[in-house]
């Protein structure tokens, strides 16, 4: 029995580049020019770094680099969580922006998963 594989990626690996990447922007965007903690900018922007380390292995669909992206995201999460309350308006707007992605990564990579794991099953 052959299984034919689509030429189409399943719609949780184009939400995980898609909201893994628009994190990264949001990072970078709100510590240097939307909202930085200090006039200037802040090196709070190296934040943005460690999202850069599964980009590569999100990119090319493996279920490992899916897996433990789960947990990087959880801090992102947490964080945007935090800064809803912030004072200025620019903070609470990238807040919220960066909790819609960071929550869209996390489903996006456990349904990856689900959907690879059954791939391998069916095989």
């Amino acid at each position: 029995m052959t299984i034919l594989k689509p030429n189409y990626p399943h719609w949780s690996h184009t939400a995980a580049v898609v909201s893994l990447v628009g994190l990264i922007a949001v990072s970078l965007a709100w510590e240097l020019w939307l909202a930085p903690l200090r006039p200037g900018g802040s090196w709070l922007a190296l934040k943005a770094l460690p999202l850069c380390l599964p980009l590569a292995g999100i990119l090319k669909g493996r279920v490992y680099t899916f897996q433990w992206t789960c947990l990087l995201v959880l801090a992102y999460f947490a964080e945007a969580v935090m800064r809803l309350f912030d004072v200025a308006s620019a903070s609470r707007w990238c807040a919220a922006v960066a909790l819609v992605c960071s929550v869209v990564l996390f489903v996006s990579c456990l349904a990856f998963v689900k959907h690879s794991r059954k791939a391998v099953q069916h095989v």
